[in-house]
């Protein structure tokens, strides 16, 4: 079964969500589709302090109040979608997803956002979901009472930090530098909790454990001094990696694997364009995120109006020409 759509957007966390509800008030048919639960990285975010126009609230909450006035504009939405197939060159766009069928499209939007990045060592894929997380939100329930270690100095390891001091006995922030790279909000905020401590300059040896998690080992990087720090829990917030794998070879990446666009949110393919965090930028938030799918949306609507037109122009020069070849042809 094919399905035809005036645009599809692939990815459905603030950006995708973003991006849909500006097509479809733009009266385009729009379909949003992601391999995930619709709300992307956002849903993991305990606490929301800082989302213009809304006081606190959690990430959660922003993802479900989008999905729901993209599906009032007229959105279709596919979420745990396996997509097995995508075209994006031509006219015409194609995705394909397991069990639903074939979709196209004029336009698309890539808004496939990222993953969390891993520290990459050995013991680390040992006690993953037996101790160590990526998900405050998702997993801090389960430290009720426990000694946590949260790993990185963003924005979001302090922030979570912060929030898993609501569940935690205590949180141990764990950083490679000897400062933070969070906002200076974050940084107050986790210094004032009393549940919180630092170790600064610090290098993840190990995680040992039995069946599950029951320290965690880091040496100092300039005296290489261990130090063996009791947990229950580890938290990972040191970035995320885009979701662009897929994608290499069909549109321009730059070498971290970043969505290259123009201002307009252009990819190097007419008619893709790209929003959110899979796209090389600076700032990942989802305020930046939201602009990104606003930006794409309005590109993407006009790039299609202008298709239309051009299309209306050639129909209507059709037969003209036709005739002028007709009357200029050799007897």
């Amino acid at each position: 079964m094919t399905k035809r759509y005036d645009a599809i957007v692939l990815g459905g966390g603030p950006a995708g969500l973003t991006a849909g509800i500006y097509l479809a008030r733009a009266r385009l048919r729009t379909l949003i589709i992601d391999r995930g639960a619709v709300g992307g990285q956002m849903i993991m975010s305990y606490s929301v302090a800082n989302y213009p126009g809304v006081l606190e609230t959690s990430g959660h909450e922003i993802a479900r109040t989008m999905r729901q006035q993209a599906q009032q504009f007229g959105c279709d939405i596919i979420s745990n979608a396996e997509v097995t197939s995508f075209e994006l060159g031509g006219a015409d766009k194609r995705v394909e997803v397991e069990d639903e069928g074939v979709f196209t499209a004029g336009a698309v939007i890539l808004a496939t956002g990222g993953i969390p990045r891993t520290l990459g060592i050995p013991s680390e894929q040992a006690f993953k979901g037996r101790g160590i997380s990526y998900c405050a939100t998702c997993d801090g329930d389960f430290f009720t009472g426990k000694h946590i270690v949260a790993i990185g100095g963003g924005n979001s390891a302090l922030e979570e930090a912060v929030a898993l001091t609501r569940y935690a006995e205590s949180v141990t922030v764990v950083h490679e530098f000897d400062h933070f790279q969070a906002h200076p909000y974050a940084v107050e905020e986790a210094k004032r909790n009393p549940k919180i401590r630092f170790l600064m300059e610090q290098d993840i040896k190990e995680f040992v454990g039995g069946e599950s998690l029951e320290k965690v080992v880091v040496a100092h990087k300039r005296t290489g001094a261990i130090t063996q720090i009791p947990a229950s829990g580890c938290f990972i917030f040191i970035g995320y990696v885009p979701n662009t794998e897929e994608l290499r070879g069909k549109v321009d990446l730059n070498a971290r694997g970043e969505i290259v666009t123009d201002e307009d949110l252009r990819t190097s393919v007419p008619g893709v364009f790209a929003a959110g965090d899979s796209r090389a930028k600076r700032y990942r938030q989802i305020t930046t995120a939201v602009a990104d799918g606003t930006v794409a949306a309005l590109s993407a609507t006009e790039y299609l109006r202008e298709l239309a037109s051009e299309t209306t122009a050639r129909a209507t020069r059709g037969p003209e020409l036709s005739h002028a070849a007709t009357a200029h042809e050799p007897a």
